[in-house]
């Protein structure tokens, strides 16, 4: 990977840029100092052995399964949605199954009653395999989809249907690990110290991502590699940190939104895997001396070249609170050359170059005319999209917010604005326990009914 940050620069952007990146050698210390303990487990990447274990156990459902469907949020669910759209066919489900050579993906990240009967309206449970994915293990979304898909399953195959779920948590807590015990189902554990969002290079991730033939090897290697990077203390060698010091030092200036904005379809969901990753960790109300505080960088999710005709006028002439990131690509797995129709007059500027061409001009222009409304961006090159590049960009990506989470100096893992709402849930869902949430609910907003259909 390259990262072009010219255009977040005074030199660039006059007094719209950074004069200079300020670095702070102790929040990088606060990082690397406690690496694969605590809550950065995360840094402690799978062994070759584990990962021969889920792809010995995940071939044969790739080879002979007709459907693979994920039910889980967040982080149970979108770095598998960033990685398979990054590197499956972009028409995956619809080609025939000796195409496609794999099964067919869903992931189910919501409870839209209409989104479920559609799942299965589509699939058939009984050569479907569903994998249960929550790090507590009490994700009420999860479990509220993993009873619809058991009692199908049930009532297709009988006692079968336990060798079509694959139980994905915490070992040793919670009520997926119980259910997964006592059904007898395939159970892989995650790290105590893994956190949802940080999850995509533990079984989360690569279990789902090798049941449909995704090489979970090169992904983990180009993590590696990206890990390696990401430790070295001097900033003008470490992407990761790099970034991190750009977006804190644009935050501190107005800039409090991150735009990410991909140059290529295939890396579309990493807008939706970072604005979880970003958001979720460094939106703090308070910092670790027990300040408020009210920090972080609200993510926003962008196309290129689609949002260019939706969202780039804002960018360009709106309020200077935004600094971008743009994702390119400098060899795409296709090559697409525009013809030389001698029948259509007019269009000679396109005749004879290629789709390949016009989306990197397309990128370079609106960087340009960012850089002139003096706006921050800056971009982050891959020579390609392939397993091992894609896992390199998703760990730089958690090493950046690990960094940025030390420089403002707040708790990178905690949830506590997800944790109330979880909360919440269980007392309006009447989940024994959670009385006394209820009648706080009750006292301050009225009335919380549900009532069984």
């Amino acid at each position: 990977m390259r990262l072009d940050y010219t255009n977040m620069m005074a030199a660039s952007l006059g007094e719209c840029g950074l004069k200079e990146v300020n670095y702070s050698r102790n929040a990088f210390d606060k990082v690397i100092s406690t690496l694969g303990t605590g809550w950065q487990e995360w840094a402690n990447l799978i062994s070759d052995g584990e990962i021969d274990e889920i792809t010995q156990f995940c071939r044969p459902i790739c080879e002979k399964a007709e459907s693979v469907v994920v039910l889980g949020i967040g982080g149970s669910a979108l770095g598998a949605i960033a990685v398979a759209n990054a590197l499956t066919h972009f028409r995956h489900n619809e080609l025939p199954r000796e195409k496609r050579n794999a099964p067919k993906f869903y992931v189910e990240d919501n409870v839209d009653p209409e989104r479920m009967a559609a799942l299965l309206d589509v699939v058939d449970v009984s050569n479907t395999y569903f994998i249960v994915a929550t790090k507590s293990g009490e994700t009420s979304e999860t479990l509220s989809q993993f009873l619809i898909i058991y009692d199908a399953l049930s009532s297709k195959l009988g006692d079968k249907a336990k060798e079509h779920i694959i139980a994905i948590t915490t070992l040793g807590k919670g009520k997926l690990y119980e259910i997964a015990v006592s059904e007898g189902f395939k159970l892989f554990g995650i790290g105590k110290g893994v956190g949802g969002r940080f999850s995509v290079f533990s079984p989360i991730g690569l279990v789902p991502l090798a049941c449909i033939g995704i090489d979970i090897k090169g992904l983990v290697s180009g993590a590696a590699k990206a890990a390696q990077i990401s430790q070295n203390p001097d900033i003008n060698a470490n992407i990761a940190l790099m970034m991190a010091a750009l977006n804190v030092e644009a935050y501190k200036k107005g800039c409090n939104m991150s735009v990410m904005m991909p140059y290529a379809d295939s890396l579309k969901f990493m807008s939706d895997f970072f604005a979880q990753l970003w958001g979720e960790s460094l939106g703090k109300k308070q910092d670790l001396c027990g300040n408020t505080v009210h920090v972080g960088q609200t993510p926003v999710k962008a196309l290129g070249v689609t949002d260019q005709h939706s969202q780039i006028q804002l960018y360009t002439e709106g309020p200077f609170d935004k600094v971008v990131t743009f994702l390119t690509v400098t060899n795409f797995r296709n090559y697409c050359v525009i013809p030389n129709d001698k029948r259509i007059d007019g269009l000679e500027f396109l005749k004879g170059h290629t789709l390949n061409e016009l989306i990197n001009a397309e990128q370079a222009a609106t960087a340009f005319a960012l850089k002139k409304a003096g706006r921050m961006n800056m971009t982050l090159c891959l020579d390609a999209v392939t397993a091992e590049s894609v896992g390199e960009l998703i760990m730089t990506l958690m090493y950046q917010t690990a960094f940025a989470g030390a420089m403002l100096n707040i708790d990178t893992y905690n949830q506590p604005g997800v944790e109330e709402g979880k909360k919440a849930t269980f007392a309006i869902m009447g989940r024994i326990g959670y009385e006394q949430k209820l009648q706080e609910m009750t006292a301050q907003s009225g009335e919380y009914k549900i009532e069984r259909e």
